[in-house]
């Protein structure tokens, strides 16, 4: 399929957002305790084990851009039999674990603008995706977009 315009802005927008979030800026802190500390480790880890084995499960239709590669398939299994979009997850996870434990609000802050613009990236990729795969709405019915749905 051919990238459009949108898929530039999102990929360009996210790019930006990685580079301001490792900007150190410490004026919006707030303390940490161990509570936090091991809150925050826990999402690290979490986010970095989703994020890589998401990447090797989705393999050789791995792109940053939201429309799907040409010669695609749609993967349903591991992760990606519970979850849409686990790398957004793996990447959500790990942003917001190393803002809590480095007590930082300001990349809390990055992480849920990161949230917001992953949310509309994901629905303009589905849109894409179902008119790929016609097997795709039904597969949204069963999965959640970022988290596994409740039973």
């Amino acid at each position: 399929m051919k990238k459009t315009s949108s898929d530039y802005i999102y990929v360009g927008i996210q790019f930006i957002l990685f580079v301001v979030y490792m900007t150190p800026i410490t004026e919006i802190t707030f303390a940490t305790g161990s509570v936090l500390d091991l809150i925050g480790i826990t999402l690290l880890t979490l986010g970095i084990s989703i994020g890589l084995l998401s990447v090797i499960q989705l393999n050789k239709n791995l792109s940053p851009f939201p429309t799907p590669i040409t010669g695609g398939e749609l993967i349903e299994t591991g992760l990606y039999k519970y979850i849409r979009h686990p790398i957004y997850t793996g990447i959500l996870s790990t942003l917001l674990g190393y803002g809590l434990y480095s007590g930082s609000g300001y990349k809390i802050f990055i992480t849920i603008t990161l949230l917001v613009l992953f949310f509309y990236k994901s629905k303009y990729e589905e849109k894409k995706l179902s008119s790929v795969f016609s097997e795709y709405p039904e597969y949204m019915k069963k999965t959640g977009r970022f988290l596994p749905k409740a039973i």
